[in-house]
């Protein structure tokens, strides 16, 4: 099971997989991190998303680098970065893009509370 108060890094699209089924089965609130290495904007939230992994340890973080998983941003129609994709029960519930630590937060408390 996906550890709580973590951002759980994926690095292999089945580690992807069954993170995210894993957090489907608990109807937990996803919160993904498209992020890539050489984005600014990635560098700058990524502490920030962390923080907000503890704070929040009902909801599962995960962190995907486009250009490790490529298929996988290309399946979830991530064209900037860093994309935060909200997703419950399987389904894309909101995203955000931009490293936007208000708006961000603010999504997290609003799909947590639904």
């Amino acid at each position: 099971m996906a550890e709580e108060g973590v951002v759980i890094g994926c690095h292999k699209v089945e580690e992807w997989t069954r993170y995210l089924e894993q957090a489907n089965e608990s109807k937990k609130l996803v919160v993904v991190d498209f992020t890539a290495s050489w984005c600014g904007p990635c560098r700058m939230i990524a502490p920030i998303f962390a923080e907000f992994a503890k704070k929040y340890p009902g909801v599962v973080f995960l962190k995907v680098d486009v250009d490790e998983l490529r298929t996988v941003a290309q399946d979830w129609a991530v064209e900037a970065m860093p994309t935060f994709v909200f997703v419950k029960e399987g389904t894309i519930i909101d995203r955000t893009v931009g490293a936007q630590k208000v708006e961000l937060q603010r999504k997290i408390e609003m799909h947590m509370s639904k």
